[in-house]
């Protein structure tokens, strides 16, 4: 499998495991050192917001208090469009970008609607055939998410 094609699989693995809520599947595409950052522009104020910035313990803290927290436990479906994938020279590393759409469905009544929209920044590492994340950030275009999921994105 080329470099391109790990890497696009990476990226549409992370999706299906999120939406399949397996976390630690998740945390396993990750490299020691993962950084997971969620942003948006905000005009208003002219800079970028963080809503999120994890590293990975960070991240698994998050996943095991996720009963904890008050929030939407709506199912959240990705959809992910990987855009373009580019390879360093050296082949060890590479970074993609991916569109990103997400959709809530309710579970009073089960309506399903677009909850956000952005671009996935992603930076990985190659090694021994397999590509793992070592970043991950999310520009999104959407701003306002209500309560929120505490889920990744």
């Amino acid at each position: 499998m080329s470099r391109e094609r790990l890497v696009e699989s990476v990226v549409y693995q992370s999706a299906l495991l999120l939406d399949g809520r397996d976390f630690q599947g998740y945390l396993e595409l990750c490299e020691p050192d993962f950084r997971y950052v969620i942003g948006a522009y905000s005009p208003e104020i002219r800079r970028e917001m963080v809503w999120l910035d994890h590293d990975k313990a960070g991240l698994q803290t998050l996943f095991e208090t996720l009963p904890r927290h008050n929030s939407d436990h709506s199912p959240l479906t990705r959809h992910v469009t990987v855009y373009r994938v580019e390879v360093a020279t050296d082949g060890a590393s590479a970074s993609a970008i991916s569109a990103l759409q997400v959709f809530r469905t309710a579970l009073d009544g089960g309506a399903t609607e677009l909850y956000a929209v952005g671009k996935i920044h992603d930076s990985l590492r190659i090694a021994d055939g397999q590509a793992r994340l070592s970043r991950r950030h999310i520009k999104l275009d959407t701003r306002m998410l209500g309560i929120g999921s505490h889920i990744p994105l």
